[in-house]
């Protein structure tokens, strides 16, 4: 029995530390996807038809390997798709908990032409899986 009961108190602390990932020490350069503040007006444009807020934090392991592929996709979907990343742990980040009720990260959020939410995802996101959510508002 009390062998048992380790197993549950390890993995349950395995658990803990995945959520809330490790902190590490990063330079500016990982996270080249500045912040910015969204307004209707902002999101609003004729070219753009779909904006993705990826709402997580450096030193996360995956919102980490999410970084890369919202590279990606701002360069292949340039003109199509706004790619926003918000960092929410820090003083900057964290009124879009709020704003986008987050319950866990990373999470994503796919706004349409009119900043109307369409999609959200919890967790890192393939990019093939992604490119599906973004072609059904007609990225090409």
């Amino acid at each position: 029995m009390n062998r048992k009961k380790y197993i549950y108190i390890i993995i349950f602390l395995l658990l803990l530390t995945a959520a809330f990932g490790f902190k590490k020490i990063s330079n500016n350069n990982e996270a080249n996807l500045n912040e910015t503040t969204l307004t209707q007006e902002s999101i609003k444009t004729e070219d753009i038809k779909v904006t993705f807020v990826e709402l997580g934090s450096v030193g996360c392991i995956p919102c980490d390997k999410m970084q890369p592929i919202m590279k990606e996709i701002a360069e292949e979907y340039k003109g199509q798709v706004k790619v926003v990343f918000h960092d929410v742990k820090t003083a900057e980040g964290k009124p879009y908990i709020k704003e986008f009720s987050i319950r866990a990260i990373p999470t994503q959020v796919f706004l349409d032409k009119d900043g109307n939410e369409y999609f959200r995802h919890l967790g890192f996101f393939a990019k093939d899986e992604l490119i599906k959510v973004l072609k059904t508002q007609g990225v090409n």
